[in-house]
């Protein structure tokens, strides 16, 4: 029979169990993301976030693991549900604690149920529903308000398998690459006008005389760092709070992650030569780049979409990956060539109204969210067809 067991570390299920079952170099659900979260204090009790991990074994043999953690806020999800939050009070009831099966602050759609390699279809389907109900039956002893999975993606989102999950539409904007041999290549399937509009930009960086440099994993240095961690934390300034995550936990996944973890450094001649201006980072697996964060010292006409957007389509272009997940939200990115995409999260309420009252606003929201998307592809910079 296999056995549900919750840890409050990742550190107590270990990297061998946890990575023997992460059959994908997503980055993200790798025991050296969620381990450098928690071993920087980044995620923590005290922040909000109490890992509660699930490992499910049956004899000595580890046969699927999730991650997960009790909530007392909602920040750093992506997902938000701030009104449910607010409708529970109004009702006199507590929304928080909560449980999330998340990557924190990472709102990148991915595996987030991994199961042993050897399970038949007929097995996974079994044991994402036994998972489903031992995660809920852990609910219920925190007398959590729900469970929530976000940005999911595999047998956690099969909806005829798991009818008692409300599911949520949510969109992001992502680049494709269709076999591209530069940029110039990709700007050719672009109208003329909006062609000549991201060409104008980009000329805009070369006449303020800055420059872009790839650096990638080992070969960051300390200082380096410091410097990406200083624009990180400017721009979460800006908003009048500092960042979630600390300079530990970069420093870690260089050391831990360093074959997957780039930052584009952009140098403003004028000033330095070899100290930085703005920085980005990003993530990569066999064929995806991820965008994460950024930051300036100072304003400089167009700096953002160049380091963050054009820097990367061309990393993707050169290393030849299928596709570019620049962060969510962003509207603006459309007219660069960035395509609406579905992402979905998965909901369940203890309280069996508010449980009814989610599932009308979800089907509600669904169809606006795809009335939206239709008008956003309209707006692509594409040649028609």
């Amino acid at each position: 029979m296999p056995q549900f067991n919750f840890y409050s570390a990742i550190e107590q299920i270990g990297a061998d169990h946890w990575n023997n079952l992460c059959h994908t170099d997503y980055p993200f659900l790798r025991y050296e993301y969620l381990h450098a979260l928690e071993q920087s204090g980044s995620v923590a009790p005290k922040n909000g976030w109490q890992p509660c991990h699930l490992l499910v074994t049956e004899g000595e043999q580890a046969i699927a693991a999730m991650p997960l953690y009790l909530k007392n806020h909602s920040y750093g999800e992506y997902v938000f549900d701030w009104s449910w939050a607010d409708a529970y009070q109004r009702n006199g009831l507590e929304y928080y604690p909560k449980l999330v099966t998340a990557i924190p602050f990472t709102p990148c759609y991915g595996p987030r149920l991994m199961l042993h390699a050897d399970l038949s279809e007929a097995e996974q389907n079994r044991l994402t529903q036994d998972v489903i109900s031992a995660v809920l039956q852990l609910a219920s002893q925190h007398n959590a308000s729900g469970w929530h999975g976000l940005f999911l993606t595999g047998t956690l989102l099969n909806k005829d398998q798991c009818p008692q999950l409300n599911y949520r539409l949510g969109t992001q904007y992502h680049w494709f690459n269709r076999d591209y041999q530069n940029f110039d290549d990709f700007l050719e399937t672009f109208s003329s006008r909006k062609r000549k509009n991201l060409r104008k930009e980009r000329t805009k960086i070369t006449e303020q005389n800055i420059h872009h440099r790839f650096i990638s994993g080992a070969q960051l240095t300390d200082e380096q760092l410091h410097q990406f961690y200083q624009f990180y934390q400017i721009t979460y300034l800006k908003r009048g709070r500092n960042g979630y995550l600390n300079e530990s936990f970069f420093r870690q996944l260089r050391d831990t992650l360093a074959d997957q973890l780039h930052i584009c450094f952009a140098y403003d001649k004028h000033y330095s030569e070899t100290e930085a201006v703005a920085g980005a980072l990003f993530f990569q697996d066999k064929d995806t780049l991820y965008g994460r964060y950024w930051g300036a010292l100072a304003e400089y006409d167009s700096l953002h979409f160049e380091t963050c957007y054009y820097q990367g389509i061309e990393h993707c272009i050169h290393h030849q990956l299928q596709r570019f997940d620049p962060g969510a939200q962003g509207e603006h990115k459309i007219q660069r060539g960035f395509e609406p995409i579905e992402t979905w999260s998965s909901h369940w309420l203890a309280h069996p109204e508010f449980q009814q009252a989610v599932q009308r606003f979800t089907q509600e929201e669904e169809e606006l969210v795809r009335q939206e998307m239709e008008q956003l592809r309209q707006r692509l910079p594409f040649k028609k067809e």
